[in-house]
């Protein structure tokens, strides 16, 4: 996997009050850390780029909340996995806005098997809720880790089938928040027999704009995502689009056309994604992804960023930009600067708050 430290941390408490500050995003502190390499050489110096970015610096994290934090998620029994480090999954660091830590409760060995992300209504049905749990018990059979996201419906279901051979739950809130407050018991068998996963820190409660950002490590976490059921605009569609934006693979259980909820995974399927009706369909198709997914890591690199740029090529970049979200590689197309230089101007605004980062690689100015 890539490594974005230049060095192991020393210190996972400067790291987590990196993250933890306000405006500090997953790309900013990666390019943070590669600009510097040490999160408390990143921390003195983001005055000096919100400066430059001509805008005020983010709110630093306070030591103490973070100290408290850390000792919440000992309390729990959970532990940080942080990116950079080789304990962190190697297929989620590959994706654009990894999260820069997550904290994991339970069997970190789970992270290092091949997974397959199963995802799906929460109404679900009952027969695509027998259909999901006897799916993800064949898959772990067969040497898959599931991955889902604890919802009701067809997460639960998952879940279930893949309990004894391995299931990896990432919530959307703090480790140590049952959400749904039903699932509460299978939070906990969960974190005992398998693995949660949680972006958060403890003590967050989940609101509707955590999901998304669930959804793209459920996905991210694994070669491939499977829909079971899901009505048009559900979430489960959410990660079926971020599993294809990611490079990975989609698939999709067909359903009847009288039933609501088998339209998000008919259209899936109609637009390409491969149609699923037993273990052998998912597994034929993941096994030339998984041994893709074997060398992906060792062929990517971090894209470098600029040791230092100077004001003219600031604004050269800041002229280009505009309301609308535009792509950075346009941005470089039509500055004429490296990428580096193009990536720090673009860091420089975004710790001056002025910069917002879309899907796809693009930005706009505020």
């Amino acid at each position: 996997m890539p490594r974005l430290l230049k060095s192991p941390p020393t210190d996972l408490h400067d790291h987590l009050r990196l993250i933890r500050s306000r405006g500090i995003g997953p790309i900013s502190y990666r390019h943070l850390m590669q600009r510097f390499g040490s999160a408390s050489e990143a921390i003195a110096m983001i005055p000096e780029l919100a400066r430059r970015g001509r805008g005020r610096p983010p709110r630093l994290a306070d030591p103490r909340e973070v100290e408290a934090e850390m000792r919440e998620v000992e309390r729990h029994g959970a532990h940080y996995l942080l990116i950079g480090t080789p304990a962190y999954p190697a297929l989620l660091a590959e994706i654009d806005g990894a999260p820069p830590v997550i904290t994991v409760k339970g069997r970190s060995d789970l992270l290092d098997r091949p997974a397959i992300a199963m995802v799906g209504a929460r109404n679900a049905s009952a027969a695509a809720c027998r259909f999901a749990r006897q799916l993800a018990h064949d898959l772990g059979g067969a040497g898959q880790v599931v991955v889902s996201g604890l919802a009701r419906g067809i997460d639960s279901a998952a879940h279930d089938g893949a309990l004894p051979t391995g299931t990896v739950a990432v919530i959307a809130g703090g480790i140590d928040i049952a959400y749904p407050p039903e699932n509460a018991a299978r939070q906990e068998d969960i974190a005992e027999q398998g693995l949660v996963v949680a972006e958060m820190p403890p003590g967050t409660k989940p609101t509707a704009r955590h999901f998304p950002n669930r959804n793209r490590i459920i996905s991210g976490l694994c070669a491939g995502t499977v829909v079971v059921e899901a009505a048009p605009r559900s979430g489960s569609l959410i990660t079926a689009r971020l599993a294809g934006e990611q490079g990975r693979e989609v698939m999709a259980v067909p359903g009847s056309p009288l039933d609501p909820r088998a339209r998000g995974c008919n259209g899936l399927i109609r637009d390409g994604a491969v149609l699923v009706q037993d273990v052998e369909d998912v597994l034929a198709t993941l096994r030339p992804i998984d041994a893709r997914m074997e060398h992906v890591a060792e062929e990517r690199a971090p894209a470098p960023i600029a040791e230092d740029v100077d004001a003219a090529a600031s604004e050269r970049v800041e002229a280009l930009l505009g309301p609308v979200a535009v792509g950075v590689d346009e941005i470089i197309r039509q500055s004429g600067l490296t990428p580096p230089e193009v990536q720090l101007a673009l860091l420089e605004l975004d710790l001056g708050g002025r910069l917002d980062r879309h899907a796809g690689g693009k930005v706009s100015l505020r």
